[in-house]
């Protein structure tokens, strides 16, 4: 116990119970405890020049995390801290500065008021209380100007890192992420008034070759990304040259749709909403004023008709169909019933739906009609990826022979009560796994997000030349960090489905039993939702192959199911799809 703290005893109720809340958000921080260091000495001082408060023994502590991007109810700490109030365990909250609390401007207010409510005031180093009392309205008013002018202030550089960065691409910088296939990045030879050694990008000639051929399909050839990608896993030249040892479609079409390559910068091709990413129209684009020449790939020219040809191809596609004198007599509703459990039986891959469209002419009327039937593909075979074996199967082909598997299954469940015990068992064991795995995944997120936060809070060091990392190479690695966040948010997704459809109470099975009479009609008339609901309720997992359907259930009955059925754990052979 630190010798310089006055801890609250239990003789020492008339006294104040004071807790100290600290915050840091830079990673050199976290990791020499320097700045935690000074910021809990200095609250401790300040909290012994009040002679009516004691510490508690507990203090709170956030590392790495934004006060401006970071909502109150995403902040762990502050909602332990608001429980502990609650439960009556302190009376006032110690912090170095106001901006330790947040910085937005309603949320912030609003807690510091929540916490009043509860009896705890705020108190800062350089301001002391700033917990106005219920009543005063022209405290809680001065209270929101606080913490607004805290959040202008971040916002205003988030914009001014914005700006900076147009301006930069605008005269021919490259600003953003690791380098574009087919670049490298080498030190320029240029110093800045920093003193720091610059990089710029340079091509590598052999990658380059690729990239030009991939315009070439494109734009002589008329293939689609995915068709692109897997020619150029299944060609000896240029399959060694493909980034993560694989080519895929997205990375197809990144090459196909990047200015860089005809040597224009660029700043601004998407933004990200609430987490998610979505490209931007090319007139939304910062583009460089005039292009690099030595950084051009792709002749202007080139680069330019390859846009216009995707684009066509597009439309194609994506244009109302009453727009193409079609009538459209078939739809796909969305998502297919098997679609969170069915995987590929020959890579693995988790498969999604899709439609499988028919066009035809009436020949009395000269009508043209279309049809679009559901489908389940591998992504794996549609992103380009090396596939032998069929890549897409007809939905109405498939789910009839899930379907009559599961009502087999449900009908031996009712047959035996003592099942119901085993199959809790199970789902106990199961869903620990899974939880232990969903709690890696997410504090693995929790770690990425931290990092990106630490490197964000600097960007305004590095605009003033007083971080070791120019800004270039700090949003670089924020790029990156934002790549790997986005894959990590996709496991911590998959993970939390998985557990979802883990959990089979009692209550779940009796509700099915009851439906068992009417099972095969209820899928009939049942809509996609409930038939999702109640596939995942009784099935782990099916991998699919022309072959066969191997259907894992949450409980396996090999004991109960007849042999010339099924075999292990469910596998229904020799269907023809």
């Amino acid at each position: 116990m630190d010798g310089n703290k006055t801890f609250l005893s239990e003789k020492d109720t008339s006294k104040k119970r004071a807790r100290m809340l600290l915050r840091v958000s830079s990673e050199q921080q976290l990791e020499s405890d320097g700045d935690l260091t000074v910021q809990r000495q200095i609250v401790l001082e300040y909290v012994k020049t009040h002679p009516g408060w004691l510490l508690d023994e507990k203090e709170y502590f956030e590392g790495g995390v934004s006060g401006y991007k970071n909502s109150v109810a995403d902040r762990e700490i502050l909602q332990e801290a608001y429980r502990d109030a609650a439960n009556g365990e302190y009376d006032i909250l110690v912090v170095y500065k106001d901006d330790r609390i947040g910085r937005r401007m309603w949320e912030i207010g609003g807690y510091i008021m929540s916490l009043k409510s509860l009896g705890v005031d705020i108190y800062t180093v350089k301001d002391g209380c700033i917990s106005p009392e219920g009543n005063d309205i022209m405290g809680q008013m001065m209270l929101a100007l606080r913490y607004g002018n805290a959040q202008k202030s971040s916002a205003d550089t988030g914009m001014r890192v914005k700006d900076t960065a147009k301006k930069l691409v605008q005269s021919g910088r490259y600003v953003g992420g690791s380098p574009p296939y087919g670049y490298g990045l080498e030190h320029s030879g240029e110093i800045s008034k920093h003193g720091r050694a610059l990089k710029h990008l340079v091509i590598q000639p052999e990658r380059a070759e690729a990239v030009r051929h991939i315009y070439d399909l494109s734009l002589r050839k008329e293939y689609g990304s995915a068709k692109i990608a897997n020619i150029l896993n299944t060609e000896e030249r240029y399959k060694n040259l493909a980034p993560n040892d694989v080519w895929k479609s997205g990375t197809v079409t990144s090459i196909l749709t990047n200015p860089i390559y005809a040597g224009y910068t660029a700043y601004n091709r998407r933004e990200s909403l609430n987490g998610r990413h979505r490209s931007l129209d090319r007139e939304e684009w910062v583009l460089s004023q005039e292009p690099n020449p030595n950084l051009v790939i792709i002749d202007e020219d080139t680069w330019q008709s390859v846009q216009r040809k995707r684009e066509m191809r597009s439309s194609k596609y994506t244009e109302p169909l009453k727009n193409q004198d079609v009538t459209v007599i078939g739809r796909n509703d969305g998502m297919l019933s098997l679609a969170d459990v069915l995987h590929c039986g020959y890579c693995g891959c988790k498969m999604v739906n899709g439609s499988k469209y028919n066009y035809w002419t009436i020949k009395g009327t000269g009508e043209r009609r279309t049809s679009r039937t559901a489908i389940y593909k591998c992504q794996n075979a549609w992103q380009g990826v090396p596939h032998d074996k069929t890549k897409q199967y007809r939905a109405d082909k498939i789910e009839p022979i899930v379907y009559e598997a599961l009502a087999e299954y449900i009908g031996k469940l009712q047959e035996d009560e003592n099942i119901f015990a085993q199959i809790a068992e199970n789902n106990s064991m199961k869903k620990k796994r899974k939880e232990k795995d969903l709690e890696m995944a997410r504090k693995e997120l929790d770690k990425i997000r931290r990092d990106i936060n630490i490197m964000e809070d600097h960007i305004p060091d590095a605009m003033t030349g007083t971080y070791p990392l120019t800004l270039e190479d700090l949003v670089r690695n924020i790029d990156m960090k934002k790549e790997k966040e986005k894959k990590q948010m996709a496991v911590v997704q998959e993970k939390e489905t998985m557990l979802n459809n883990t959990t089979v109470t009692a209550k779940d099975w009796e509700e099915i039993r009851k439906k068992i009479p009417t099972w095969r009609e209820m899928f009939l008339h049942a809509d996609t939702s409930t038939k999702r609901v109640l596939v995942n309720k009784l099935v782990e997992r099916i991998d699919l192959t022309r072959e066969q359907v191997i259907i894992r259930f949450k409980i396996s009955l090999g004991e109960f199911l007849p042999k010339s059925r099924t075999t292990g754990n469910g596998v229904v052979p020799e269907q023809r799809l």
